[in-house]
């Protein structure tokens, strides 16, 4: 209510960043690593018929489990927290109607869905209590990693956080071709901070008082694998927090896809830097471990004051493995010559709100207008100086509605490996130029492009796009 000062704007808005968790009733939960088992998100069954597979899903209130002993009170999809997970196969369509049972306001927006501006989520199309929308998704896309999640008007970020947020995996012919891990060996890890009371409340605060990592939903769980390859979809669907991830020995995996897909061929690294709403797709090979033993996955940019460890994976037996990872994934289509450029500056005013080039958002304004068909180059840059830690609310991720891009350039040098390929989030660190590339295609209307640090879209940092 603090945030809601006022319905119509962003005028008396108190930003997330300095709401401080001083304000707590009760302290933090006190939690122990590793002692819940980390569950997978169930994937929902669809009524199919001769058109589209259709899907009936209730936002609800419901009490779970997210520290053991503690219930803790949550919006869901479902009564999941998160919400289940929805495979569709690329051509095939999808109706979902999504039922309000909650008292606030909500809109569902397909992340990294390619659909009709009608049914993209805008931050106005809300669901008031009470009532339903339809969302058609036409899935005329690759096999990439979507995730649904709230987009409702200001409110998005408390919505996200209570737990409105779900995977939605487009699969297709060509994916389903390769040699890949699949099937249980093919496991979604959604990664995201929190603070839970030691009464159970989770409660939202800034993002340096988030203590708690949980992974599907679960605090620093741990997870039984065989002694083989697996095949990781790595979601960071945290509001505002990036995480650093790698394995406590160093040991290197696989990153065989991003935002948009996979790549045109796997790279090996060691890391993944991944901002708010960015996903990876990884195998790892737990083969190189004895039966009996672990190992740690690890969040490198947690603060000197936070636990650093996300889960545990325990090897437990062996099991026959025929997937391999071949030297050629997917053709990543080259972008045309682009005929239109931009500049985009991302700032905070403390008060006026969050800004691109100066302005916040308001829906009743066209802030870009392009053809459909055109190719842009965007440059976008993080005005605010750099800060010591925490320095959470410095950052920037970058997200555009209708249209993956491709990292051109970071500060003049190449894309990152987790920069590669299709892309619908880029992070923009503070002092850093990020230049992307895009053709506008597939839906002309009017759409949305915003910083996904919630907290930043709330306050405004957020523009339309209208495709003519």
């Amino acid at each position: 209510m603090l945030k809601l000062a006022a319905v119509g704007g962003v005028a008396g808005i108190v930003p997330l960043e300095q709401i401080a968790a001083a304000a707590d009733p009760v302290p933090p939960a006190e939690s122990t690593p590793f002692t819940a088992v980390m569950p997978i998100p169930p994937v929902l069954a669809p009524a199919r018929d001769s058109r589209c597979d259709r899907y009936d899903i209730t936002m609800r209130t419901a009490r779970v489990e997210i520290i053991p002993g503690l219930l803790s009170t949550v919006n869901t999809y479902n009564g999941l927290f998160p919400g289940p997970t929805i495979v569709a196969q690329r051509g095939r369509a999808v109706r979902i109607r999504q039922t309000n049972e909650l008292s606030v306001l909500t809109g569902v927006h397909l992340h990294g869905g390619k659909v009709p501006a009608a049914h993209d989520g805008h931050p106005t199309d809300t669901i008031a209590p009470g009532a339903s929308r339809v969302y058609d998704y036409p899935n005329n896309q690759s096999a990439a990693p979507l995730w649904y999640h709230d987009h409702a008007h200001m409110i998005e970020g408390d919505n996200v956080y209570s737990g409105l947020s779900g995977a939605y995996l487009v699969t297709d012919q060509q994916e389903q071709s390769l040699p890949l891990p699949h099937g249980r060996y093919d496991v979604p890890l959604q990664i995201r901070d929190a603070r839970v009371l030691s009464d159970g409340t989770l409660y939202y605060t800034r993002a340096q008082d988030r203590p708690h990592v949980l992974v599907n939903g679960k605090e620093r769980p741990r997870f039984e694998v065989a002694a083989r390859r697996y095949r990781l979809r790595i979601f960071n669907t945290s509001v505002d927090r990036p995480f650093d991830l790698r394995f406590a020995d160093g040991s290197e995996f696989v990153l065989i896809g991003t935002d948009g897909g996979l790549l045109s061929e796997p790279v090996r690294v060691q890391s993944l830097l991944l901002g708010a709403g960015e996903r990876a797709d990884v195998v790892v090979d737990f083969a190189r471990y004895a039966v009996g033993g672990s190992v740690v996955l690890v969040n490198a940019a947690a603060l000197a004051t936070e636990n650093a460890d996300v889960m545990r994976f325990d090897v437990v037996c062996t099991a026959s493995d025929s997937s391999k990872v071949p030297g050629k994934l997917a053709a990543v289509p080259p972008l045309p010559k682009a005929t239109v450029e931009r500049n985009f500056v991302l700032a905070q005013d403390w008060t006026r709100g969050a800004l691109i080039n100066g302005n916040v958002y308001d829906p009743n304004r066209v802030d870009v207008q392009t053809r459909l068909g055109t190719t842009e180059i965007w440059t976008i840059t993080n005005a605010d100086p750099a800060g010591p830690p925490p320095n959470f609310h410095l950052n920037h991720s970058f997200h555009t509605h209708l249209a993956d891009f491709r990292v051109l350039d970071r500060n003049g040098k190449p894309p990152a490996p987790t920069e590669l390929g299709c892309k619908d989030v880029v992070r923009i660190p503070p002092g850093d130029t990020v230049r992307i590339a895009m053709t506008w295609s597939g839906y002309t209307g009017r759409f949305v492009f915003h910083c996904h640090q919630l907290p930043h879209s709330e306050w405004g940092q957020m523009a339309t796009i209208e495709v003519v």
